[in-house]
């Protein structure tokens, strides 16, 4: 009987540790929702050779820096603006030294497919009569990144007094995407690899990237955990690299 207990015992300290060792082994990733794709196939690759469970969360970065305020438990965070990821290391949430550049991006505008929208981007009356009883789908622009960038772009070129009062502001860039591609707005401001991963849409125009803050995709480790380490060290080598840039992202 005393040998039945001590086996039993020792079944159930087992069960416990193996159970403690897979928990420790899980590894969260906040990321902006234009890296949805590519992080995704970032994961997969990377869990091919290390045996972890990756769970990615997605979301606009304002409302990422948020959780993470909030206490949310996020090993790495991968952010589609620089202001935001300042924003946490002002605030010691994170240090500057577990901070890179991952990689660039551009803005473009876009229409439903097929629609033969013309415009110079410059030209005020044509963003007006383009938009007459109709919506510039973007990114909220006081917070988003994505609508950040695009208001900057807007009164760069002069044009914002056409379209401000036309906008259809969304929490995150893949939800404006979806507006142009259901119609449901003429026009939309979206990353170009939000654009090039879509099937439902036109890139009617590519926005100079002078007309905006240079859109930067910084990456931060979060903690000095051996799988956070080993994930951040991942994502800057050639491998992540050349993933990000067949999305079409710029990593350099």
């Amino acid at each position: 009987m005393k040998k039945l207990v001590t086996l039993v015992t020792l079944a159930l300290t087992t069960s416990l540790s193996s159970t403690h060792l897979l928990a420790a082994e899980k590894l969260r990733v906040y990321a902006a929702s234009s890296m949805t794709n590519a992080v995704n196939l970032l994961i997969e690759e990377f869990e091919k050779e290390h045996s972890v469970d990756i769970v990615p969360v997605y979301a606009s970065t304002s409302s990422l820096v948020r959780q993470i305020e909030r206490g949310a438990p996020a090993d790495i965070f991968i952010s589609a603006n620089e202001k935001w990821m300042t924003h946490l290391v002002d605030r010691k949430y994170v240090s500057s030294d577990n901070v890179t550049n991952l990689c660039e991006n551009e803005l473009v505008l876009i229409s439903p497919k097929e629609t033969s929208v013309s415009l110079e981007l410059s030209k005020g009356d044509q963003w007006s009569k383009l938009l007459t009883n109709e919506r510039l789908a973007v990114g909220n622009t006081m917070s988003v990144p994505a609508g950040i960038y695009a208001k900057e772009a807007l009164e760069a070129l002069g044009v914002w007094d056409n379209v401000s009062t036309r906008l259809a502001p969304s929490n995150n860039v893949r939800m404006a995407l979806a507006l142009v591609e259901r119609s449901e707005a003429k026009l939309g401001i979206v990353y170009k690899t939000d654009a090039l991963l879509s099937k439902e849409v036109d890139v009617v125009a590519t926005f100079p990237s002078n007309l905006h803050t240079p859109i930067r995709y910084p990456v931060a480790k979060l903690n000095d955990k051996l799988t956070t380490n080993d994930f951040y060290t991942f994502l800057n080598d050639e491998k992540a690299k050349d993933i990000l840039n067949s999305f079409g992202f710029e990593a350099h």
